[in-house]
């Protein structure tokens, strides 16, 4: 799933930055970029499934709840730390010609980070005593819960309840508002990314579960059942007349939209399950399950050669046929990185040439 969460990435950022002239106003870029909606999500939902999977492995353990919120703060932390690292490293970069603001800027790192110590708090809460029974029913509905009254708050705190007395680097990780004086659809504030995450952190401690293991199969097929019930039900609430908020966003704050992505995860979730067990996935090499092993990597590196000052094709002047040409150059680079990173032991490499250079010389 990172990996196709990657290569939609790829094919959004691509279009995005090179497409030019009447190409920009091409139904191809609108049905790029409804593609583009759902890498963030993808990244954030597994970010809580694998959030879901290591806390499990604890409570099996019997650690004790402030342990276990510890140890999973503080890797939301290094998260966040990540964020901040890119976004230096961007400013450094565009050294000349970026504003200062870009160092606030809050990216997709910053949420995954920020994401991952709100759920190392709410898993932290909701934990008894270690061996407790009915610790994982409780952990499901703390996750489930979080995520709901994080969709309903976000109409009202893009809008009417906008907490304007914050300082605007505080309150863009609310809203997206940046330096703008009004929320920005491209960034990814807590509200709602977040609840993405979230929605993975209930879906992975039910996926963990013993009748889970034991039914693999049944399992991920409910979920794809689960997730076509859900993307009825947001139609369904989407178009009813009924309306709680003063200003409804379909594509950028409705919870509608929102259930609707949850939907199309859990669908990707039992299609990239039969894709790696009886398609293609399971007949070899798969490019796909390779990216997805460096998905952190692979996001940091593309985006100097897509958006950076290093673009490997002029921006917003280029046609559908050369950014298509430009996103396949993409691709590959990407996958050559990939396997360099995880097929090369960088370890042995070092402590080879560690030993070659610091090897003393024979006495004459």
């Amino acid at each position: 799933m990172r990996g196709l969460a990657c290569l939609l990435m790829f094919q959004t950022h691509c279009y995005d930055s090179w497409l030019g002239g009447e190409a920009r106003k091409s139904s191809f870029l609108t049905w790029s970029q409804l593609g583009g909606t759902l890498p963030a999500p993808l990244f954030l939902f597994l970010a809580g499934i694998s959030f879901a999977f290591v806390t499990d492995k604890l409570v099996r353990k019997n650690v004790r709840a402030a342990d276990i919120t510890r140890t999973m703060a503080r890797r939301g932390a290094e998260i966040f730390a990540f964020g901040l690292l890119f976004r230096l490293q961007e400013y450094l970069i565009a050294w000349g010609w970026a504003p200062k603001s870009d160092l606030f800027r809050v990216d997709i790192l910053n949420t995954i980070g920020l994401s991952m110590i709100l759920m190392a708090l709410v898993c932290g809460l909701s934990l008894g005593p270690a061996g407790q029974h009915g610790q994982r029913a409780k952990l499901v509905v703390a996750a489930i819960s979080s995520a709901t009254l994080i969709a309903l708050l976000t109409p009202l705190l893009w809008t009417t309840w906008r907490p304007t007395w914050l300082p605007w680097p505080l309150e863009s990780y609310v809203n997206g508002c940046h330096n703008l004086g009004a929320p920005q659809s491209w960034l990814f504030p807590i509200f709602p990314w977040s609840a993405f995450a979230f929605a993975g952190l209930a879906a992975g401690f039910l996926f963990f579960s013993d009748w889970a293991r034991d039914h693999t199969v049944q399992t991920l097929a409910l979920s794809g059942v689960i997730g076509a019930a859900l993307i009825l039900i947001a139609r369904v609430l989407d178009h009813s007349s009924t309306q709680l908020y003063p200003v409804y966003d379909y594509w950028h704050t409705s919870p509608n939209f929102l259930l609707t992505r949850i939907g199309i995860l859990l669908v990707i979730v039992f299609l990239s399950y039969a894709w790696c067990r009886w398609g293609l996935g399971a007949w070899g090499f798969s490019p796909l399950i390779q990216l997805g092993q460096t998905s952190l990597l692979v996001y940091w590196v593309h985006i100097e050669f897509v958006y950076g000052r290093f673009s490997i094709l002029p921006k917003r002047a280029v046609g559908i046929r050369t950014a298509s040409l430009g996103l396949i150059t993409i691709f590959l680079m990407m996958l050559a990185l990939s396997l360099l990173r995880t097929r090369i032991d960088w370890k042995a490499v070092t402590h080879s040439l560690r030993a070659r250079i610091f090897q003393p010389k024979p006495a004459a």
